[in-house]
């Protein structure tokens, strides 16, 4: 396991985490933050924002880069990924009323097959089982099952501005939300509690959110983006709520249509319409300005006895991040690039999925996108942002 103790402990419950977290450096990060500045002072460190700043969805942004919806579940968590250079921060997702997680254990270690430790969509070892246990190794790779826990809004709407107004100069904290499906919801119910969410949001003061449409623990094969017509309905209702915010949606990996020459370099898209039709559906339409991808990518996780890896009814399958899905989610942004061009649109495109390194936001950057987040990488190292500012 790596030396450094990942801000999330695997170890806890997710409510231990959100009421004893950070852990590691990023609650050493936040002790300092509160002895030179005092607790809820507001940003420390940068005076002013670089010269070096980019527009991120019309706002400037010190260096693109960030953590995505998942790991930094409260604003103490946000306010430690600002304080350790993080200029994109993402509040874990809200949904309209609370809702609880999966039961612990949340986080196992993954272990793939293949040579480079990477998932293929689509693959029979994501079907037949992928060994998950506690040997932490980088680079690592883990389950997320946590099932988009929420507090009640009474509770994170206060925290989410909080965490707002601790970002610093050129940083930028991105809610995230989601509708949630109850038993008996209509279509036109499941529609308003999005609406209802987004409206919950922008009662904090964001500028701009992100809507998760890509949990693999909502159910294999039953993911939002899978319907690019409801996501299309949706986010037009949302914006229509929302008005001049930016909007960007979480993608799971959505797979080219007809493809020749396998996986990999060698292989060609003949026909990427499933994804053109989500781009058509939202961004074409004004209703998306953005684009986040990937989110996991669901696989059968067994033991080394090849028994059910997670506890629990419907636990069978979980969503693996981490290095795992790095090769997933370059393709994903690559294709998304190519498609913004054929269309001639300029939509956002987030890279993340397996960025441990500055090497890997380099890759994203040169595969098409405009902004590089990372989830398991940053849990498990700290300093990942100042590495890659390093390396500029």
């Amino acid at each position: 396991m790596s030396d450094f103790e990942p801000f999330y402990d695997v170890n806890l419950s997710y409510d231990d985490n959100y009421a004893k977290g950070p852990f590691g450096a990023f609650a050493a990060a936040l002790a300092a933050d509160a002895g030179e500045t005092g607790a809820g002072a507001g940003a420390a460190g940068a005076a002013a924002v670089d010269e070096t700043a980019v527009d991120f969805l019309g706002h400037k942004v010190n260096l693109p880069f960030g953590i995505p919806a998942g790991p930094l579940l409260n604003e103490r968590f946000t306010t430690a990924a600002f304080r350790a250079g993080f200029d994109l921060a993402t509040y874990k997702t809200v949904r309209s009323r609370a809702w609880g997680c999966n039961p612990f254990p949340n986080v196992l270690a993954v272990h793939p097959q293949s040579a480079d430790g990477s998932l293929i969509p689509g693959s029979a070892e994501l079907d037949e089982g992928v060994l998950a246990d506690t040997r932490y190794e980088q680079p690592i790779s883990i389950s997320n099952s946590f099932g988009v826990p929420s507090r009640d809004p009474d509770e994170w709407q206060p925290d989410m501005k909080r965490a707002i107004e601790a970002a610093g100069p050129g940083q930028l904290l991105i809610p995230s939300f989601q509708g949630s499906r109850v038993e008996g919801m209509t279509t036109d119910d499941y529609i308003a509690d999005h609406v209802a969410t987004a409206r919950l949001v922008t009662e904090t003061g964001a500028d701009l959110m992100v809507m998760n449409t890509s949990c693999p623990n909502e159910g294999h094969n039953r993911l939002l983006c899978h319907d690019p017509a409801l996501v299309g309905r949706i986010t037009e209702a949302v914006k229509n709520e929302i008005g001049d915010r930016a909007l960007a949606i979480k993608l799971a990996y959505i797979p080219p249509t007809e493809v020749t020459g396998g996986w990999g370099p060698e292989r060609t898209i003949v026909d990427d319409s499933a994804l053109e039709f989500m781009v058509r559906e939202t961004a074409a339409r004004g209703t998306v300005q953005a684009f986040s991808a990937i989110n996991t990518i669901s696989a059968r996780l067994v033991d080394a006895n090849g028994e059910q890896a997670l506890p629990g009814a419907g636990r069978d399958r979980s969503g693996v991040c981490g290095r795992a899905i790095r090769r997933a989610g370059l393709d994903m942004v690559a294709r998304l690039a190519a498609i913004r061009e054929k269309l001639d649109l300029d939509y956002t495109i987030v890279g993340l999925g397996g960025v441990v390194s500055p090497e890997d936001y380099a890759a994203y950057r040169a595969a098409g996108a405009d902004a590089v987040m990372s989830a398991t990488g940053a849990m498990w190292d700290a300093d990942l942002a100042r590495k890659i500012k390093a390396a500029r």
